[in-house]
């Protein structure tokens, strides 16, 4: 069967092409009577407008692209459907890319002119790139950046905050007891910006204790991946003397440490509690189940989906502006038993 048109719609309600237009698109004011005859037509007509030669008109695509370093990592593939979702609600399609953390691809995205690309705006969740390249770069698509890497106030930023989600779950260990606490995901170099905070968020959670800052127990590692934090958890328990929890930097690295520790004999949480961060929905279903610092990720999705569609649509750009999502403590198996 054929689409209905605008102008079968304005056939149906007895009006201009004009006033359908204007109805369907909002460009002008419409009176009730007339609004009521056309919205009835295009009910009957199952009227669907053609929004690929819409946003052509409007020299848009109708597309985001949200650029991750690794999507087979779970919290960033949870984050790329909450985008999606809030992408759909603001009338836009989101593509998802991976950088792999690639300096030379990061670039490409970052500065490549829109007009060779398909979408109007990018969210970028970048690992190596540097606030001057970000600031010099040679187009004007908009940008909003994700995570805690490169904020000078230059670009609008989204992300939790670091410092205090790694002070809480230092914290919950803390208040069980635990006083040898480890910390697995330490990155003390330019691109590790992330895990410094968590760093920082642990120290201060010892010093606010009275613990003491033992850096034997703080492992650093090139990746948040599973396999790190197995071999992390079985060094940490080859010390002389042993940690009784471990924090690690996401949960992948804490899944891993689960897994080193049981295959050496070592019991969890009895003998040593561990806890991540992320709130991936595979720590619900491991054994045991993992504890975590859980961010708020439909309101990351949201807040940048709605900061990066204000920049392309309101004309004139709005200040750029640093965004704190919330974030939450989930304690289950892996720190409190059963």
């Amino acid at each position: 069967m054929r689409e209905a048109t605008l102008r079968d719609v304005a056939t149906r309600a007895g009006v201009s092409i004009r006033t359908v237009s204007n109805v369907v698109n909002g460009y002008a004011p419409v009176s009730d009577t007339l609004r009521a005859k056309v919205e009835t037509a295009l009910s009957e007509l199952d009227y669907r407008p053609n929004l690929i030669a819409r946003n052509l008109k409007q020299g848009r695509s109708g597309m985001l692209c949200l650029v991750v370093p690794e999507l087979d990592v779970p919290y960033f593939a949870e984050l790329a459907r909450a985008v999606i979702a809030a992408g759909r609600r603001h009338g836009y399609a989101v593509m998802v890319d991976q950088t792999d953390a690639d300096p030379v691809r990061e670039r490409e995205l970052l500065t490549r002119n829109s007009r060779l690309t398909l979408f109007d705006g990018l969210i970028l969740s970048p690992l190596t790139l540097s606030a001057q390249e970000l600031r010099e770069r040679g187009n004007k698509t908009p940008v909003v950046l994700l995570g805690e890497h490169i904020f000078d106030g230059s670009f609008s930023h989204v992300a939790i905050d670091n410092v205090a989600a790694a002070r809480d779950a230092t914290a919950h260990l803390i208040s069980l007891g635990r006083t040898r606490i480890a910390a697995v995901g330490d990155q003390p170099y330019r691109t590790g910006e992330t895990a410094q905070l968590r760093t920082a968020g642990y120290r201060q959670a010892l010093e606010r204790a009275g613990l003491p800052y033992d850096p034997a127990l703080v492992r650093p590692t090139e990746r948040f991946h599973r396999r790190l934090g197995a071999t992390a958890a079985t060094a940490l328990m080859a010390l002389d003397s042993p940690p009784d929890a471990i924090f690690c930097y996401n949960d992948l690295l804490a899944l891993g440490a689960v897994r080193g520790l049981l295959t050496a004999g070592v019991r969890v949480p009895d003998d040593v509690a561990v806890i991540g961060i992320d709130g991936i929905e595979e720590g619900e279903f491991a054994t045991p189940s993992l504890s975590t610092i859980v961010p708020d990720k439909q309101a990351i999705a949201t807040l940048a989906v709605e900061s990066l569609v204000a920049l392309i649509e309101g004309g004139v750009a709005p200040a750029p502006a640093e965004v704190r999502a919330a974030h939450t403590l989930l304690p289950r198996e892996s720190t409190i038993g059963r």
